[in-house]
């Protein structure tokens, strides 16, 4: 009996084991034909995501013509060593490896694979040479995930020549990154950093491509399943004349040369439009440094000297106006009746009320606001800023423009500085106001400062009867095939509430300044007539800054300069022979002529 249980036990056991089974059995097929019937198409998706990646296509960013046509950026042909993410991770020697032919440090490998996601290929390194993409095409098995791409290269034509204009791209960086992910920007992208290529970035960058490709359990490409072809990005036609261009940064460096400074700016801009011609900053540098990773070595060439080769003086380089403010002070002063035209001031060399004098002492006697501005006498303008006061003349400077950005198309722009006692209260124990500073002020010293840029663009208002134009460098967007996608048409940003008569007084004294006054020697003989104002500005750093601000020709202006040479001393000596070389380029005179230049193709033959 007792055995008989124990087997009916056993078949107990037997049974509850067996319905168990069955129930295992029945759940992993009920499972199995969910998966497949329900589920089959998502997880035959994730499957061939495991064997299929996307290799993308970079697009070639839009070319850079001036406005005549001429080519002054645009791409060229390159390789990029990258890494296609595989299904495990890379190995310790292969980023080794890859690290000693390419001369990129291992932790920098390692910090573009740790912020990589996606199946996008991890750029490593940027226009190699031919002979590292033989190495890696012939020892694929040392090189396991390794590729080289075929990529577009920026290409700056010119090389230093508009560099600060035109700007130039790298790799986007983390913070670029998180700002720009939203707008389509991932890792590895190559974005503008600096200057037109910064500002015009959504429009040049295009839209990449790239091939769908099936690979390997390494991640080794074996099969093409389809392509996208990329979109290349659009043009943009500036408004700057490249000969005009050429001929400013030939001007500015042999002068540079020939008094021993080292840095400077210049502006050619049109003043009836705000179209600017020519930009010249110097120091400058060669933005293809940038294109293909620029080394620790070019780096710390650029960022360690002292003259700041990376800033674009001529909108960023503040710096005291000199003896070129005196164009604003004579306006307020004849608009608000402080002086008559032909009232005679008497220069003894030195003001009567504060012992501050003209340079040199020099002494003009009995004269009027045409011959102070023509001679750019300090005592009458001293005299000017005392019967103004401080605040009709922030007034006027404000009027001007001055103390704002222009609003130009690049970044990073300066707003300059007004005198004016709130800014004095804000930043000086002292808050208080004295007479010496109004004098300061009348002729362009003490706390007023101003760009390259807003410099031209006072001189451009008397130039356009009091009409100011915003400047801008890009004259229109296209597609490479022509087609017009944004036009840019001048932009009057404000009139000078001062009466014609005003303007044209100032007018004629800064026409005499290039007959009778500080600038008649180096334009005697000069076929076009010429305005100006020539400029010294203090420097507690070291030699005086030289100013030339001009206009041509006197009767129908379509050409601003400004040129400012830092410690250059006085800017009739140090400024000025650039701008009349910037004027004959523009106008085609002197040795610039056509004539000129065929006499030269013909002598070098």
């Amino acid at each position: 009996m007792v055995e008989r249980d124990g087997y009916d036990g056993f078949n107990r056991r037997l049974r509850v084991l067996g319905i168990l089974m069955v129930l295992v059995i029945a759940v992993l097929i009920g499972r199995a034909g969910y998966l497949q019937i329900y589920e089959g198409e998502y997880y035959a998706g994730l499957a061939d995501g495991n064997r299929i990646r996307i290799i993308p296509a970079v697009a070639p960013r839009g070319t850079f013509y001036d406005r005549n046509g001429q080519l002054l950026v645009t791409n060229r042909p390159g390789f990029t060593v990258s890494l296609l993410p595989l299904t495990s991770p890379i190995k310790e020697e292969v980023i080794e490896r890859l690290s000693a032919l390419v001369h990129v440090p291992v932790e920098d490998i390692k910090a573009k694979i740790a912020g990589h996601s996606g199946f996008d290929p991890i750029r490593i390194k940027a226009d190699v040479t031919p002979d590292i993409v033989s190495i890696i095409e012939e020892q694929k098995e040392l090189y396991p995930g390794v590729m080289i791409e075929n990529t577009p290269i920026r290409d700056y034509v010119l090389k230093q020549e508009g560099a600060h204009t035109f700007g130039y791209v790298s790799e986007i960086n983390d913070e670029e990154l998180k700002e720009k992910k939203a707008d389509g920007y991932k890792s590895g992208d190559i974005i503008g950093k600096f200057g037109l290529e910064k500002i015009y970035d959504k429009y040049v960058r295009g839209e990449d491509g790239g091939d769908q490709v099936e690979v390997d359990v390494s991640g080794k490409p074996v099969k093409r399943l389809g392509r996208k072809m990329p979109v290349p990005g659009d043009d943009l036609v500036l408004t700057i004349d490249k000969d005009l261009q050429t001929a400013a940064e030939k001007a500015v460096d042999d002068r540079l040369a020939a008094i021993h400074a080292s840095a400077a700016a210049a502006v050619v801009m049109n003043p009836q439009t705000g179209e600017v011609l020519a930009m010249v900053s110097r120091p400058a540098f060669d933005p293809n440094l940038f294109a293909h990773g620029i080394s620790s070595k070019d780096w710390a060439k650029l960022n360690n000297n002292p003259f700041h080769p990376m800033d674009n003086k001529t909108i960023s380089g503040e710096y005291p106006p000199g003896s070129t403010f005196k164009i604003v002070t004579g306006t307020a002063a004849l608009t608000e009746g402080k002086v008559a035209p032909e009232e005679k001031i008497f220069d003894s060399g030195h003001h009567w009320i504060i012992p501050k004098g003209n340079a040199e002492g020099e002494a003009l006697g009995w004269i009027n606001f045409q011959e102070a501005l023509a001679h750019s006498d300090n005592v009458y303008f001293y005299e000017m800023g005392n019967r103004l006061g401080i605040d009709l003349l922030e007034k006027y400077a404000r009027m001007f423009g001055l103390g704002q950005r222009t609003g130009i198309d690049l970044p990073y722009e300066a707003k300059g500085l007004v005198a004016n006692r709130e800014y004095k209260k804000k930043n000086f124990e002292d808050g208080d106001w004295y007479l010496s500073e109004t004098f300061d002020a009348a002729i362009g010293q003490g706390f007023n400062l101003v760009t390259p840029l807003q410099a031209a663009m006072v001189m451009g208002e008397i130039a356009a009867d009091g009409k100011r134009y915003k400047p801008h460098l890009v004259s229109r967007i296209q597609t490479q095939d022509g087609d017009v996608i944004k036009e840019f048409q001048p932009e009057l940003l404000s009139e000078l509430q001062v009466p014609a008569n005003v303007i044209r007084l100032v007018q004629e004294g800064l026409h005499d300044v290039t007959k009778f006054g500080t600038a008649a020697s180096t334009f005697r003989g000069f076929p076009v007539d010429i305005a100006g104002k020539t400029g010294t500005a203090e420097n507690s750093q070291g030699r005086d800054h030289g100013w030339f601000v001009a206009y041509g020709p006197f009767d129908n202006p379509n050409i601003v300069v400004a040129v400012i040479v830092e410690q250059g001393g006085f800017g009739s000596q140090s400024a000025v022979p650039i701008g009349r070389e910037i004027l004959e380029a523009a106008f085609h005179v002197g040795r610039h002529a056509p004539d000129a230049q065929q006499q030269d193709a013909s002598a070098g033959k």
